[in-house]
C-alpha cells in the first residue's frame, strides 16, 4: 500500500470532546480513507470511514505525524453511507480491492472528487478555476469495458480464480460476481473459471484482458506455454456459447493475435461526430465508453474549433479526440509517443474519411510520433502555430510540453533565467485556448501552475469526469485561455 501523500485534505479539529478512542472523521484522502485527528494532533487515515462519522479504529501502522488504521466500529453513521452493491466489497478478509468507495453514495463520490481537484489546483499550484464545470457522470454499475483480470489455478483447493486482487494483497480475490463489469461479462466469471480449470494449460495462463467494443467482446488470454489443440477447441466452444472473440498473447503485447481470423472488428463509435474507431484489444481506450462519448463532446464544445483554425491534439492515441476535431477545424495535427498508435490513427483517419457523407470530409490531418516527455521550445516551434490545443496525457502529465510553452513566454518577457529563444520563433504564437484532459489531479495542478504563473494563461474552467465510479481515481478537465 502506498504511503499517504502530503496533499491530503487537512483534517479539522474535533468538534467536541469525545469518549476515549473515538475519532471524528472530517474528510477523505486520495486513497478513499477517512481522515481524522487525535487529541495530540496526529493525523489518522482510517480504511472504511466516511466524513462526519464518529468511529473507533484499530491502528496497524504508525509514523511520527500520521497513522493508518482500519475501522472497527461506527458510533455515528454518515447520511451518505450506503449498502455496497457487491458482496466482495468491504474490509473483510479476502475482500476485492477493485473498488474503494462502494460504501459512499455515488453523488457524494463525485462531490469528493470535485473537492480533490479543487484542493490540488489550489494547494499545489495556487490556481483557482474561474468556473467550476458540472461533473460528467454516467452509469455507476456495468461501466467497465476494459479490465485486466488475473488468473490462478489453486491446486490445493482445486479451483481457478479469475478477477481482481484482494485489498492490499497480491492474492486474487475469490470473485463470483463483479457489478462494475458489463452484465454479460459478469455472467461469464464463473464459466471462465470452469473453462480454465478444464484446460491442460490451467497452470500457465496468468491473465485475461477484457476489451469490449460496441458490438464485440474480446478476451485476450496470456499463456506462458503453447496451447494444445484440445485447449484451443475449448476456447472456440466457449466463444460460440458466450459470444466472445478470443485473442492469444504468448509473449509481449506485440504478440497478441486472434485465435481464428475473421469475424467482426473490435470498434467503438462517437455518434455525435459520425466517427467509428476500430482498435486492437491491447490498444489504450477509455475504460468507460458511456463517459468517453460525453467527455469528447464536452471537450470539443469547450475547445470550440472553427473552420479556419489549426488545432494540435497532444497525446492523441488512436485519435479519440483528433478525428472529432477534424470534423470542425481547418487542419489538425495529432502527436503521440507510440509509433504503433500513430499508425493506427492514420488507418482510422483514412477509414473514417472514406465513410464520410459527401460534403462532410474530415479536415486535413497528420499524425506524428514524438517523445512528448522530452519537448523543448525548439520542437514546439517546429510543430508550427496552432490556434488551439487539446492535451490528454497519461498520469505523468504534460510537464515538458507546459514548460516549453512557459520557457518561450518567459524568454519573450525578458526573464533573467529564461533560455534563449530558438531560431524561427519570430512568427510563432502560442495557442489561444488549451483544453487539458487529466487522469491525475496532482500532475494537472503542476502543469496548471506553469501555464498560469509562467506561460501567460488563465484557468477559466475546471471540473471532474467520473470515469471510474466507486474508485478513488479522479479524472478531470480544465480550460486555459491566453491572457490578453
Amino acid at each position: 500500500m502506498s504511503e499517504p501523500t502530503d496533499n491530503f485534505p487537512a483534517p479539522q479539529e474535533p468538534s467536541r470532546d469525545l469518549p476515549p478512542g473515538w475519532l471524528e472523521v472530517t474528510s477523505m484522502d486520495m486513497d478513499a480513507q477517512g481522515v481524522a485527528r487525535r487529541p495530540d494532533g496526529k493525523v489518522v487515515f482510517i480504511d472504511g470511514a466516511l466524513p462526519t462519522e464518529l468511529v473507533s479504529a484499530n491502528t496497524h501502522r504508525k509514523k511520527n505525524n500520521w497513522e493508518q488504521a482500519s475501522l472497527t466500529a461506527i458510533h455515528r453513521e454518515s447520511s451518505q453511507r450506503v449498502r455496497p452493491g457487491c458482496p466482495h466489497f468491504g474490509l473483510h478478509a479476502g475482500a476485492c480491492g477493485g473498488c474503494k468507495m462502494q460504501h459512499l453514495d455515488a453523488s457524494a463520490q463525485v462531490a469528493m472528487k470535485q473537492r480533490v481537484l479543487e484542493d490540488n489546483l489550489w494547494h499545489l499550484a495556487k490556481v483557482k478555476a474561474e468556473t467550476i464545470l458540472r461533473p460528467i457522470q454516467g452509469p455507476t454499475w456495468g461501466y467497465r469495458y476494459r479490465a485486466r483480470l488475473s488468473v490462478r489455478y489453486v491446486a490445493k483447493k482445486g479451483v481457478v480464480l479469475v478477477g481482481f486482487h484482494e485489498r492490499k494483497s497480491r492474492y486474487i480475490a475469490d470473485m463470483q460476481t463483479c457489478k462494475i463489469l458489463p452484465p454479460h461479462v459478469d455472467a461469464m466469471l464463473m464459466p471462465l473459471r470452469a473453462l480454465i480449470g478444464s484446460m491442460a494449460a490451467r497452470d500457465t495462463c496468468p491473465q485475461i484482458e477484457l476489451a469490449c467494443g460496441d458490438s464485440v467482446t474480446a478476451l485476450v488470454l496470456r499463456h506462458l506455454e503453447p496451447l494444445c489443440d484440445a485447449d484451443k477447441d475449448q476456447l472456440r466452444a466457449f466463444a460460440a456459447q458466450h459470444g466472445v472473440q478470443w485473442w492469444l498473447q504468448p509473449k509481449g503485447p506485440d504478440t497478441v493475435h486472434l485465435l481464428d481470423e475473421g469475424g467482426e472488428q473490435l470498434a467503438y463509435g462517437l455518434p455525435d461526430f459520425g466517427i467509428n474507431m476500430p482498435f486492437r484489444p491491447t490498444d489504450f481506450t477509455q475504460v468507460n465508453p458511456h463517459i468517453n462519448r460525453v467527455l469528447v463532446t464536452r471537450a470539443l464544445r469547450l475547445l470550440d474549433a472553427q473552420k479556419h483554425e489549426r488545432v494540435i491534439d497532444w497525446f492523441c492515441g488512436l485519435g479519440n479526440f483528433t478525428l472529432p476535431i477534424a470534423t470542425q477545424a481547418r487542419e489538425v495535427l495529432g502527436v503521440e509517443g507510440s509509433e504503433a498508435l500513430v499508425a493506427r490513427s492514420r488507418e482510422n483517419y483514412k477509414l473514417n474519411q472514406a465513410q464520410r457523407p459527401q460534403g462532410q470530409a474530415l479536415a486535413t490531418t497528420d499524425f506524428v510520433a514524438r517523445n512528448l516527455f522530452e519537448m523543448t521550445p525548439e520542437t514546439l516551434i517546429a510543430d508550427g502555430v496552432a490556434d488551439k490545443w487539446l492535451v490528454d496525457p497519461p498520469r505523468e502529465g504534460a510537464f515538458a510540453l507546459s514548460k516549453a510553452l512557459a520557457d518561450i513566454h518567459q524568454a519573450r518577457l525578458g526573464a533573467e533565467d529564461a533560455p534563449a529563444l530558438p531560431a524561427g520563433h519570430e512568427g510563432w504564437q502560442p495557442p489561444g485556448r488549451i483544453v487539458y484532459v487529466s487522469c491525475k489531479p496532482a500532475t494537472l495542478a503542476r502543469d496548471a501552475g506553469l501555464l498560469v504563473h509562467q506561460a501567460g494563461y488563465r484557468c477559466t474552467a475546471a471540473g471532474v469526469v467520473n470515469m471510474f465510479p466507486h474508485t478513488a481515481h479522479v479524472e478531470s478537465m480544465a480550460v486555459f485561455e491566453r491572457a490578453v
